[in-house]
């Protein structure tokens, strides 16, 4: 067993519904766990975060007496997630749900920050995950079912100054999103694009956000966009935006001018 993976057994790992969580250690990964927990899943917890992986995974085995695999993984390494797919296989662990979360943002003029940084973002946000994606997808055509939850954003849906690369990469995710839905349905595998606004998960606060009073009034608790987003995967739709405040702002995007919408959320964005 790899030395950076924990399991919790009761019964058979071949006899579980499993579930796959990148960015698992906190925000939206850990609600996910919970929430998927709570319905009985076993899970595979990924993240770089051990300590924080195994105390959730202790958390939800005495809680709701669920199998949980913990595995330490570095997902801007795409070797890395090849290898995470054959030390499950070697385990018969068949991923039936995949929740492709692991991301990360950055706010601050673009020709400002470090191009590592940048680098970084367009790394784990555009080719780890769709590396995390394209593994666990093929295994899923041969089974002829399976479903995938890509995590994208509310600013894919428009490029937001002082979020350049972060608003692109998450577009990235919305279209990869809405054309495998199609491309995949075919095959059993039903996709699905969660695009929440900011919510209370530590991603500002990481990103160097700088949250408005107006952000602050929209801002979501993770337990409904998560919902939201097991709720669509479910009913098999191609995309959702949890929250009506911002459908509301989705609908201003998608009926306005580009010039329009991208002073708006400019001035709603930056702080007075």
């Amino acid at each position: 067993m790899n030395r950076n993976s924990v399991v919790y057994m009761h019964t058979s790992l071949k006899s579980k519904n499993w579930v796959l969580i990148t960015g698992a250690s906190s925000g939206f990964g850990e609600e996910f766990a919970r929430q998927y927990a709570k319905q009985g899943h076993a899970l595979v917890l990924v993240a770089r975060r051990l300590d924080r992986l195994q105390a959730l995974a202790e958390t939800l085995r005495q809680e709701h007496r669920v199998e949980v695999v913990v595995e330490q993984v570095d997902l801007s390494d795409v070797g890395a997630v090849v290898r995470l797919q054959e030390r499950l296989r070697e385990r018969d662990i068949a991923i039936d749900v995949l929740i492709n979360n692991a991301g990360y943002g950055l706010q601050g003029p673009f020709a400002d920050a470090p191009l590592e940084a940048s680098l970084s973002m367009v790394q784990l946000d555009i080719a780890s995950l769709t590396a995390v994606t394209h593994v666990f997808a093929q295994e899923m055509r041969k089974r002829r079912r399976g479903k995938i939850l890509l995590v994208a954003s509310l600013l894919a849906h428009l490029g937001v100054e002082n979020f350049a690369v972060y608003s692109a990469a998450k577009a990235y995710v919305l279209r990869l999103g809405e054309a495998l839905h199609r491309e995949l349905k075919p095959d059993g595998i039903t996709v699905t694009a969660l695009s929440p606004g900011l919510s209370d998960t530590g991603f500002a606060k990481a990103a160097q956000m700088s949250v408005t009073p107006v952000l602050r009034l929209l801002m979501m608790q993770p337990a409904p966009v998560v919902r939201a987003g097991i709720r669509s995967l479910n009913a098999g739709h191609m995309s959702v935006v949890p929250g009506l405040a911002n459908k509301v702002m989705a609908m201003f995007i998608w009926g306005t001018p580009r010039w329009l919408h991208q002073a708006v959320f400019a001035r709603v964005m930056k702080a007075q």
